[in-house]
């Protein structure tokens, strides 16, 4: 079996195919990667100016690596393997966006602190009253 495709692999696909720099993109789609994407490492840090990043459609089972994410408006997780949204508290203050359906999702654990969302789609997940 293939080994899992880095998000740095993953971006400098995307540079080739787009030419444009990651760092200067407002948009990321990491989307669909063959063979998918299973950890948010830390070459997250180097896209300062993204707004937008979709991560939809991989093997992701942990949220990490967001810190440096400082215009993060809009994130994108369906479709993977996450049980919990506590590491997405770093970009509380920012983000307004949170679409994560078809996870493992149990508790809403962390949502308390985005101040901004508006949207939070997590169909298909495994949320429990209490």
């Amino acid at each position: 079996m293939a080994e899992a495709t880095t998000i740095k692999g993953a971006l400098a696909r995307g540079e080739e195919k787009t030419g444009q720099k990651p760092s200067e993109a407002r948009a990321i789609r990491l989307y669909a990667q063959i063979p998918p994407v299973e950890k948010m490492d830390a070459s997250l840090s180097t896209l300062s100016n993204c707004e937008k990043l979709s991560l939809t459609t991989n093997c992701i089972e942990k949220t990490a690596n967001l810190n440096d994410l400082k215009t993060l408006r809009i994130l994108s997780l369906g479709r993977n393997n996450t049980n919990n949204l506590n590491e997405l508290e770093v970009v509380g203050d920012t983000l307004e966006e949170l679409w994560i359906p078809y996870n493992f999702t149990e508790k809403l654990k962390g949502t308390h602190v985005m101040k901004k969302l508006k949207i939070l789609y997590m169909s298909n997940n495994l949320v429990k009253d209490g």
